[in-house]
C-alpha cells in the first residue's frame, strides 16, 4: 500500500498552485523590492539601472526559491519558502555606497564572497546558535529595524535633507528645497493611512498585503497630482534577459568580504529560526543534514544574487506566517511563486514601473514596514528573561547604544583607519558584534537543544524579510 503524502510534498492543481503562489508574491513584494531601490538610490544611479536592479532581484529571488523549495542535491530545505534579499545587509551596503573607492562593483564583490563562505560554513552554522539566543537577535532586529527607519523617514521627506554640490571645484552641502514639502508629507501619510486602515478593516489576504495597495493607492494620487511620471515605463522593454555582471566584473576588497561574511552569519541564524518554526508549522521532522541544506540554500541564493547584480538572499518571514494563516502546507505554492518572480525579473516594464514610485509614496510604506522590523525585534525580546537575570538588560542597552553611533554621529569613527568603514558605519554589525559579545561574557553558553527551542519561539515571533 503507498504510503499517504505528506501535505508538504502535496502537487495542488495548476489553478490553486498559481493563485496561492501570486498570494506568496504579492505579500512579500513590496519588501522584495525596497532594497534595490535603497542602494540604487544611495548609489545615484540613473532610473533605468535601478530599474535593472528591481528585475535582477525578482529574478534571483525566483531562482533561489526554487532551489529552497524544490530542493537539489546536498541543498534546500524543501519546506514552503520565499527568499527575497534580506534587510541586515542595508546598512553595511550602504557604507560601502558611500566610498567612491568600492561602490557597487565592491559590493557584488562582497556579495559573492558572503555566498561562498556560507555554502562553506553551513555546516557549523547550528553549532553556533548558542552565541544567538533571544536576547541577541531581538536587539539585532531592533536595531535593524531603527537603522532602516532613516531610509523610510527621508522618503517620506522625499529625498535626503541635504545635497553634496561642486562649487568652484569644492564639493559642500546644501540643504535640498524640496525636502519636507507639504504636498509630499501629505502623500506619505495618506500611503500611511490607508494601510493602517486596511490592516484595521481589511480581513485575510486583503490585511497581508496592506502595504502593497497602500503604494498603489499612493502612486494613483500622486500620478492625479502630476508627481509620478511614465517616460522611462514606457521606454522600458517589455522582455529583456538578466544577465550576470551586467555592470561589471565585480571588484574584492577585504573589510567589506569580511563585513559581510558576518551579515550572512547573521542571517544564516535568522534563517535556521525560521525553518524550525516552519517545521513545527507544517510537522515535518528536520534533521541535521536538512537543516544544512536549507542554509547551504541561503549561501547559494547569495552567491546567484552577486552574479546577477544583488545582493544577500534569506527565508522571507512574512511568507512564513503566511503559511500559518492559510494553512496550506506545500512547498509547491512557494516553487509557483519563484516561478512568478522569475518571470518578473525578466519584464522591465514592471521594474520601470516600481523604479517610478515616488519616493514620499514609498516613504508612508517604509514608516510601517521598517516600523514593524524594529517592533519585531521589540517582540521577540519580551520573551527574554529581564527580571531575575539583569544581565539581559545590559546586553540589550550596550548594543543598541552602539547600533545608534553611525546614526547619531557618522563622523564618530573618522580618525580609525578607513579600511574598516564599512563595519564601523553599519549600526547593525556593531550591535550584532556588541551584543553577541556581552552575552558570552555575562550569560556564557547554553545546550544546543535548549537555544533550538527559543530560536523556534523566537522565529514564531517575526514579522520581517
Amino acid at each position: 500500500m503507498a504510503g499517504k503524502v505528506h501535505p508538504v510534498d502535496a502537487v495542488l492543481p495548476w489553478p490553486r498552485l498559481a493563485t496561492l503562489g501570486l498570494q506568496h508574491v504579492l505579500v512579500m513584494y513590496a519588501g522584495a523590492v525596497a532594497v534595490p531601490l535603497i542602494i540604487g538610490r544611495a548609489l545615484k544611479l540613473p532610473p533605468e539601472d535601478v530599474a535593472f536592479l528591481i528585475s535582477a532581484d525578482l529574478f534571483a529571488c525566483g531562482i533561489a526559491t526554487l532551489i529552497q523549495s524544490l530542493g537539489f542535491p546536498g541543498m534546500g530545505i524543501r519546506l514552503p519558502v520565499m527568499m527575497g534579499v534580506t534587510f541586515a545587509s542595508v546598512g553595511p551596503m550602504l557604507a560601502m555606497a558611500g566610498d567612491p573607492s568600492i561602490g557597487l562593483l565592491g559590493i557584488y564583490g562582497s556579495v559573492i564572497a558572503a555566498g561562498v563562505f556560507g555554502i562553506l560554513i553551513a555546516p557549523f552554522v547550528s553549532r553556533l546558535l548558542p552565541l544567538f539566543p533571544p536576547v541577541v537577535t531581538g536587539t539585532i532586529i531592533l536595531v535593524i529595524g531603527i537603522s532602516l527607519m532613516r531610509v523610510g523617514i527621508n522618503w517620506a521627506g522625499g529625498g535626503l535633507p541635504m545635497l553634496t554640490r561642486v562649487v568652484d571645484g569644492v564639493p559642500g552641502s546644501f540643504p535640498n528645497p524640496g525636502y519636507g514639502q507639504l504636498q509630499g508629507l501629505g502623500i506619505a501619510l495618506f500611503v500611511l493611512l490607508v494601510i493602517l486602515a486596511l490592516t484595521k478593516w481589511g480581513e485575510g489576504f486583503l490585511a497581508n498585503v496592506a502595504v502593497l495597495l497602500g503604494i498603489v493607492a499612493g502612486c494613483a494620487l500622486a500620478s492625479v497630482l502630476g508627481i509620478m511620471h511614465f517616460e522611462n515605463v514606457a521606454a522600458a522593454a517589455w522582455f529583456a534577459p538578466v544577465l550576470p555582471f551586467h555592470f561589471g566584473v565585480p571588484s574584492f576588497h577585504l573589510v567589506p568580504i569580511l563585513t559581510m561574511c558576518l551579515v550572512m552569519v547573521v542571517v544564516m541564524i535568522e534563517s535556521l529560526g525560521m525553518f524550525l518554526a516552519l517545521a513545527d508549522m507544517t510537522g515535518r521532522k528536520l534533521d541535521r543534514a536538512a537543516l544544512t541544506a536549507g542554509l547551504r540554500a541561503d549561501g547559494v541564493g547569495t552567491l546567484i544574487g552577486g552574479i546577477f547584480n544583488t545582493f544577500p538572499y534569506t527565508s522571507f518571514s512574512q511568507n512564513v506566517g503566511l503559511v500559518g494563516v492559510t494553512g496550506v502546507r506545500s512547498r509547491f505554492v512557494t516553487a509557483a511563486g519563484g516561478v512568478i518572480m522569475l518571470a518578473l525579473g525578466l519584464l522591465p516594464k514592471m521594474a520601470a514601473i516600481v523604479e517610478a514610485v515616488p519616493q514620499v509614496v514609498l516613504g508612508g510604506a517604509g514608516l510601517v514596514m521598517f516600523g514593524m522590523v524594529a517592533a519585531t525585534g521589540a517582540r521577540i525580546l519580551t520573551n527574554v528573561d529581564f527580571r531575575t537575570n539583569r544581565f539581559n538588560l545590559y546586553v540589550v542597552a550596550v548594543s543598541v547604544g552602539f547600533g545608534m553611533i553611525p546614526l547619531v554621529s557618522p563622523h564618530f569613527f573618522k580618525n580609525l583607519p578607513h579600511a574598516l568603514q564599512p563595519l564601523l558605519e553599519s549600526g547593525i554589525l556593531l550591535a550584532a558584534l556588541v551584543a553577541v559579545g556581552l552575552n558570552a561574557f555575562f550569560n556564557g553558553l547554553r545546550s544546543g537543544a535548549e537555544v533550538e527551542r527559543a530560536a523556534a519561539s523566537a522565529a514564531a515571533a517575526v514579522e520581517h524579510g
